[in-house]
């Protein structure tokens, strides 16, 4: 095999090593930054750090219409502006844009397809899944588990 060949080969196996471990230390990250509300109710918890998910359609939240808010149950982080907030019809409470640098994102495979998970930045946990079916200028929309906002008027 010539050098260049090689040099090719190994700048290939080298980047993708290299984005691997990106991936796999922006997790870890995520994890360790993990700080849990000890005020938090057993169900904030199962789902903000175990995985859960509240039942469509059972968030007063689905109905808030006023100006404010919307902010991280476990560690109060301001996450949402009411003005982002839509009804997209799912039962959750949705949103077309977040406030830049809330959230980290995953890619999550749990219920057999391919999801973008998205956690608070600041203490990790859970809120929802961000999907590239919006109605804002970003396309997106977030979907949230109601349980983990608190909503804050203006």
């Amino acid at each position: 095999m010539n050098k260049k060949k090689r040099n090719f080969l190994r700048l290939i196996f080298l980047t993708t090593i290299s984005a691997c471990l990106s991936k796999y230390n922006q997790l870890f990250a995520l994890e360790k930054s993990k700080i849990i509300n000890p005020n938090l109710s057993d169900e904030q918890k199962k789902i903000m750090f175990g995985g859960g998910t509240e039942l469509a359609g059972s968030s007063a939240l689905n109905f808030e219409k006023r100006k404010g808010s919307y902010h991280c149950a476990n560690c109060n982080a301001k996450l949402f502006e009411s003005v982002a907030k839509y009804d997209s019809g799912t039962g959750w409470p949705s949103f077309t844009d977040a406030i830049s640098g809330a959230f980290k994102t995953k890619i999550d495979y749990s219920y057999g397809m391919k999801r973008t998970a998205y956690y608070c930045a600041k203490c990790g946990a859970h809120h929802g899944h961000v999907f590239n079916d919006g109605p804002g200028k970003s396309g997106k929309r977030y979907c949230n588990n109601g349980i983990c906002l608190i909503f804050i008027p203006q």
